[in-house]
């Protein structure tokens, strides 16, 4: 019973509160989302989506009362065990994966299906915490630590990639973040951003012109470098590093044209002018702006949306949930549900920072990262900003895997900080 006030007195309430409003203000727009005037439902309804998302709900309360009963060092000591069974779990999927919507990521048992995917962030999350807590482990003073890094990172990345899931696998990006805070160099994700620049550049300008200007802006470092050693020194970094740019300038052309599959190319060209097919490829980002901006300032009112009531926006409960946020509550109900994220974010970075451990706030960055990649992901594409990969918004959107995989990353994080005051500093 004392264990169990413990707790209860050092759970951070306001992480749980927000996270509850999340999933409340989701369970009613997935309502929304497949509701029909025609033929009105019952939120309580188990055939619809709305009646599954709460028993997903329910089913998730239980697991967060596990989360919260297993000692906490648990989490910790088979991270890697845990790591290891999630990879197994992605190869096997590869072999028995149900191919849903041209993804093989799911895995039917009965009429019950999981989506590996989901969870093995949370695996990988868990995994990277526990090798950096290696107090050896350095990111600032030792290159051939990346490697193991690079490898924790990598391999359900690319096994995700292999069963067709490109949105699942480019959220394994957030994990800068965190490697960013326990000391990448800035220059690392420096360069990574100016290589995404040029390649929208490449995209969007004549690769001539890309060229160019590549050579001129050498040409001017080169000018202002002091003569002598620094300057040799400089000349052949700014050789290499030009040459990787322009290497990359026309490498697009390619990697679009025979690496990516065809809705994918589609994307991209979507992205950069949504009217160059609205009624295929571009349909749901048009779509999905007509609907938010429906809403206007204060929105249609509950029950009240068209453009998500007549399926005009495809995915409405799953991937492009927030068209019903904005059609229905407008811009002030969008801009709650932004502040809310932005909140969650906030206090998760705030906890990380008072963990008395590297393990506890390696993982909370962890979390904190997931959720921002996609919070900015899910919301961009639907406000035609990011290209349409298709993730869901973290406990608004329909589904199981979605759902338990991000309440079981944030909870076993809060159950790690609820036990900090009983935790010897090791930083």
């Amino acid at each position: 019973m004392a264990r169990q006030q413990t707790l209860t007195q050092n759970l951070d309430w306001v992480a749980v509160l927000i996270y509850l409003l999340c999933v409340m203000m989701g369970w009613f727009n997935i309502y929304a989302a497949v509701y029909s005037p025609e033929v009105p439902t019952s939120i309580f309804d188990m055939s619809h989506n709305a009646g599954k998302q709460l028993m997903w709900i329910g089913t998730t309360l239980l697991l967060i009362l596990c989360i919260l009963v297993i000692d906490y060092k648990f989490y910790e000591t088979f991270a890697f065990i845990i790591y290891g069974l999630f990879i197994l779990l992605l190869m096997l999927v590869l072999v028995i994966g149900a191919d849903i919507n041209g993804s093989r990521s799911w895995i039917r048992i009965g009429t019950f299906q999981i989506q590996p995917a989901e969870f093995a962030k949370l695996a990988t999350s868990l995994a990277l915490a526990k090798y950096l807590s290696d107090p050896t482990i350095s990111l600032t003073r030792k290159l051939k630590d990346y490697l193991p890094i690079a490898g924790l990172i990598g391999l359900p990345a690319v096994l995700i990639l292999l069963s067709n899931e490109t949105g699942s696998m480019l959220v394994f990006a957030s994990f800068t973040i965190m490697l960013y805070r326990e000391g990448l160099p800035g220059f690392i994700p420096a360069i990574g951003i100016v290589m995404a620049v040029l390649v929208i550049l490449t995209l969007l300008v004549a690769k001539w012109y890309i060229v160019i200007g590549i050579l001129l802006i050498a040409g001017l470092a080169l000018w202002l470098m002091p003569t002598g050693t620094r300057r040799r020194g400089g000349f052949v970094a700014t050789l290499l590093v030009s040459s990787l740019m322009i290497g990359v300038v026309f490498g697009v052309d390619f990697f679009i044209n025979n690496v990516l599959q065809k809705h994918q190319r589609s994307r991209i060209v979507v992205l950069l002018d949504p009217d160059s097919d609205p009624r295929g490829a571009g349909w749901n980002v048009i779509q999905s702006k007509i609907a938010i901006g429906s809403g206007r300032l204060f929105g249609k009112g509950f029950l009240e949306g068209t453009q998500t009531k007549f399926d005009f926006v495809p995915e409405q409960s799953t991937d492009f949930i927030f068209c019903t946020v904005g059609e229905e509550h407008g811009f002030i109900g969008s801009t709650i549900v932004v502040a809310l994220f932005v909140a969650l974010i906030a206090r998760l970075i705030v906890l990380a920072e008072r963990q008395r451990t590297r393990f506890a706030r390696v993982y909370g960055y962890c979390v904190a990262g997931i959720i921002f990649f996609h919070f900015l992901i899910n919301i961009g594409m639907t406000i035609g900003l990011m290209p349409v990969i298709g993730i869901p918004l973290p406990f608004f959107s329909y589904g199981g895997s979605s759902l338990w995989s991000f309440s079981v990353l944030l909870f076993i994080f809060l159950k790690i900080d609820s036990q900090r005051p009983f935790t010897l500093s090791r930083t």
